[in-house]
């Protein structure tokens, strides 16, 4: 972890010419602060996402709200989480990271104070929906992906993994804390909690945190040393950002990979954050467990991905995406298979064993993902396009909350809810047969554009 923080300073010689070079003296690389931060920003975004579960029955019991009516709401917050993270990856590359990232948090937490203070349907879906959707969307796995991309040469797809860990960690770190509260303080309390969180790492952010290496004069940890360290980069002032995700996408729709990855994703975002993350807890209620047991077992999910999804971003710089893609959807889809029957009153083992498996299943895509949109668009259009994928896994958890809200209003369960999320799974593993090709920018190019590529 120790790399020379290489700014490079004056050095007088014995002849009395003024000469550059790295300090001698080791210190930890800027890097690692930058990467602190953002894990801490990323936790504290996913601790009210995964908070909705155990305030599902609390709100209903209070307001007389239907499943359908909070389903609803979290559906919104879904699907505004992950068409807002395109649009705030290219906010990050023109206004930076560091502003974007502290106005979000802000975000998060006005979003708590009116949610501890609405009366109506319509302004939980304001509240949850529109301003922590926004702010949690503007931190989203894409403001990750850009920060690896940014500051790390060196174990890059490991650090993204740690990134992805994050999301577990929020859950891991708030979920008991917050059943705990919701049963002994009411859920108000809880939700206060998360908005103090917030508001706390906005300092922490203006102080750590940093848009670039090159802003610093510093380079990425792991770069060549024998280089000089880059100028800072020129925003272009006149790039609008959601003219550039556009093109973004107008340009890789072209590919059939970019619709691969997107299809997977929408499905990896169905059966995690849209039907575990969303429903696990009333579902396990539905059999008998006490709240506090499921929002327990939903955490041991969080620890068991931490590991599953840093040893993934491990496997991603030493094994094909693809391959790793295929096995952790497939292994998926079959585990969510056998849920109805494993459920129950108590912890038995066979529930045991599926919350350890799918734990480190949970978001091991995300390495393996991030590494295939590098690879065939380029690390210039990477964060933007990695955006529009994971658009597209939140647009699918938003769908998944309501299809398994309805599922359980006509139903009585959700057993058509899991074995539909396995299926999809397993039809995602076998997508992943049709990309062939690695690495090869799959954006069509015109003739003439070949042909100077060719030259080059």
């Amino acid at each position: 972890m120790a790399d020379v923080d290489t700014k490079v300073g004056p050095t007088i010689r014995d002849d009395g010419v003024v000469t550059t070079a790295a300090p001698a003296t080791r210190r930890i690389h800027r890097a690692w602060f930058v990467a602190g931060i953002t894990f801490l920003a990323l936790i504290a975004a996913a601790a009210f996402r995964s908070s909705t579960g155990t305030l599902i029955e609390p709100l209903e019991n209070e307001f007389g709200w239907s499943r359908g009516t909070t389903s609803l709401a979290i559906t919104v917050n879904l699907v505004v989480y992950g068409l807002t993270a395109p649009f705030a990856a290219a906010l990050m590359e023109k206004f930076g990271i560091k502003r974007l990232v502290a106005l979000a948090l802000t975000l998060v937490a006005l979003g708590c104070v009116c949610t501890v203070v609405m009366r109506s349907a319509w302004q939980l879906v304001a509240a949850w929906g529109v301003l922590i959707g926004v702010g949690t969307g503007s931190m989203a796995l894409v403001f990750g992906a850009i920060v690896a991309e940014r500051w790390f040469v060196t174990n890059r797809g490991l650090v993204t993994g740690v990134f992805s860990a994050a999301s577990s960690t929020g859950q891991l770190l708030f979920l008991p804390l917050l059943a705990e509260l919701i049963a002994t303080h009411g859920w108000r309390t809880a939700v206060w909690v998360v908005a103090g969180f917030a508001l706390l790492l906005v300092p922490f952010v203006l102080w750590l945190l940093a848009d670039s290496p090159e802003q610093l004069g510093v380079r990425p940890f792991g770069a060549d040393l024998s280089e000089p360290a880059p100028a800072p980069v020129e925003r272009e002032p006149s790039a609008g950002a959601a003219r550039t995700a556009i093109s973004s996408l107008v340009s890789v729709s072209r590919s059939w990979t970019f619709w691969v990855l997107m299809g997977t994703f929408f499905i990896c975002g169905w059966s995690t954050n849209g039907l575990i993350g969303s429903h696990f807890i009333p579902a396990a209620h539905d059999h008998g467990m006490p709240p506090t047991t499921a929002a327990n077992l939903l955490a041991l999910i969080g620890i068991f991905d931490i590991v599953g999804t840093i040893g993934s971003g491990w496997l991603t710089d030493r094994v094909d995406p693809r391959n790793l893609l295929l096995a952790y959807y497939g292994l998926r889809g079959l585990s969510l298979l056998i849920v109805p029957s494993v459920l129950g009153s108590s912890v038995d083992p066979p529930l045991f064993l599926f919350i350890v498996f799918y734990g480190l299943d949970w978001v091991a895509t995300v390495p393996p993902t991030v590494a295939l949109c590098r690879e065939h668009f380029g690390p210039q259009r990477a964060g933007v396009v990695f955006g529009w994928v994971y658009a597209a896994h939140m647009v699918g958890a938003g769908l998944a909350a309501s299809y398994a809200g309805e599922i359980r209003a006509h139903t009585g369960d959700y057993r058509i809810a899991w074995f539909t999320a396995g299926i999809l799974c397993i039809v995602a593993a076998l997508s992943f047969f049709s990309l062939r090709e690695r690495g090869t920018y799959a954006v069509r190019r015109s003739p003439l554009q070949e042909a100077g590529a060719q030259l080059g």
